[in-house]
């Protein structure tokens, strides 16, 4: 069975891939400011969450509002285990992407057959209902205050604290590329093509014996896992947990990047993870970077880049959100 050709050569797709790995790679040694790797690290978790929601909401064509539920259940299920159960950090990141994938198959059964608006306020619902679960139980997550000191992923004998964000930004860098692989690895299989395929024409597919309950099932099941694994690495590395990931401030910034990038793209919402955090998330971070003395010095002059930046990334919504409909009503079921 031969792909579409709207998936491309996987030959280019890999060497493209093994260059922007090799450029990313080399990045931290130009940019020298540790402030500024950190906003990269932030970007690249951002980008993995863009990337996995994109799996349903642009290939799968499921409107899940509640897909930062499974970020921020993988959030609290490591700072739980770690804090509360004293678990090994890597253990209890391993914990958190599976406990988000299994509160997805939970998730799963009341929307497999619905449709629009329906799944929009029952994900939604969900969103909201876990947020007020955490807040209900301040003895085991802090409540609304949240929860702090969160242990870094250890690796051997190295010093997260004194290295500059250099440990966490290769993490970071190694979390993105395995998340992206895996991703288009689903994709570009049957499952991924039969999602498609129920995305563009659903009465059609399933005439031809595609199973949307099975196709859906494991759409939401594999984006949620890699959520997880982004919110885990999320609270290890800002060693914090709060329900502010719940917010709706939270979901826009990520959604806009989805639309922004072009939804049904896994690149697409990667590349333009990065441009709204630079103006929206900075200040949500001032406390950790407190202590780093160029951010005094370098604010001023990049303050009117940040919104030069916001400005470009609110058309850039809009320009989205006025096509993606437009572009998702012209893909044809014929080439699949």
């Amino acid at each position: 069975m031969s792909y579409p050709r709207t998936y491309g050569s996987w030959q280019r797709e890999l060497a493209t891939g093994i260059g922007s790995l090799l450029v990313l790679a080399l990045l931290p040694y130009v940019v020298t400011d540790s402030y500024w790797r950190h906003v990269l690290i932030i970007s690249f978790i951002f980008a993995v969450t863009c990337a996995s929601w994109d799996l349903t909401l642009g290939y799968g064509g499921i409107f899940n509002f509640g897909h930062l539920a499974f970020f921020g259940i993988g959030l609290y299920s490591y700072g739980i285990l770690t804090t509360g159960f004293a678990w090994s950090p890597w253990l209890a990141f391993g914990a958190a992407g599976l406990m988000s994938a299994f509160i997805a198959i939970i998730v799963t059964i009341p929307i497999l057959r619905l449709k629009g608006i329906y799944v929009v306020l029952v994900t939604f619902g969900f969103s909201q209902l876990v947020m007020q679960l955490i807040v209900s139980q301040p003895q085991l997550t802090g409540g609304p205050q949240g929860m702090i000191r969160l242990p870094n992923l250890p690796w051997w004998d190295h010093n997260f604290v004194r290295d500059g964000r250099f440990g966490h930004y290769y993490l970071a860098v190694v979390l993105l590329a395995v998340s992206i692989v895996a991703l288009r690895v689903f994709v570009r299989s049957r499952s991924g093509m039969a999602l498609v395929a129920l995305r563009d024409s659903e009465e059609y597919a399933i005439s031809r014996g595609i199973s949307l309950a099975k196709q859906r099932f494991l759409a939401l099941t594999v984006s949620a896992m890699i959520a997880g694994f982004a919110g885990a690495f999320y609270g290890s590395y800002l060693r914090t947990a709060s329900v502010e990931v719940f917010s709706m401030g939270f979901t826009s910034l990520i959604l806009s990047a989805i639309l922004l990038g072009g939804a049904g793209s896994v690149y697409g919402p990667v590349v333009a993870a990065f441009f709204p955090h630079c103006r929206v998330r900075v200040p949500d971070d001032d406390w950790r970077v407190a202590a780093d003395d160029n951010r005094r010095r370098h604010s001023r002059r990049h303050a009117g880049l940040s919104r030069r930046l916001g400005s470009c990334c609110r058309f850039g919504r809009q320009v989205a959100e006025a096509g993606i409909g437009q572009a998702g009503s012209e893909r044809k079921i014929g080439s699949y």
